[in-house]
């Protein structure tokens, strides 16, 4: 069986991580407290994505079709996940900046 979609999910979600730990630095280094579940939803984005790229590196790497197939498909859905919030953390980080 073919990997068709974990190398992709591999790669965009370490690269969404950077941005995640990013946002989550620059609130740090700014100290707006006021911006706490913007934080918490953001650590937990990132925990998502860092689950999805092991699943995924788990799928590219095993012999093992069923393990290939359940891996790429956990890494799919938390990658999913992880995209909606994602676009929380955008809202939030939008509205927050228009009051």
């Amino acid at each position: 069986m073919a990997n068709n979609t974990s190398p992709h999910i591999l790669n965009t979600s370490a690269n969404l991580l950077g941005f995640c730990l990013f946002v989550i630095t620059s609130l740090h280094i700014t100290n707006q407290t006021e911006a706490r579940i913007i934080d918490e939803l953001t650590s937990i984005v990132a925990v998502l994505l860092t689950i999805s790229s092991i699943c995924s590196f788990i799928s590219i790497r095993t012999a093992n079709p069923a393990v290939e197939k359940n891996m790429e498909d956990i890494a799919d859905y938390l990658f999913l996940i992880a995209l909606v919030g994602i676009l929380i953390t955008i809202l939030l980080i939008t509205f927050d900046f228009v009051k």
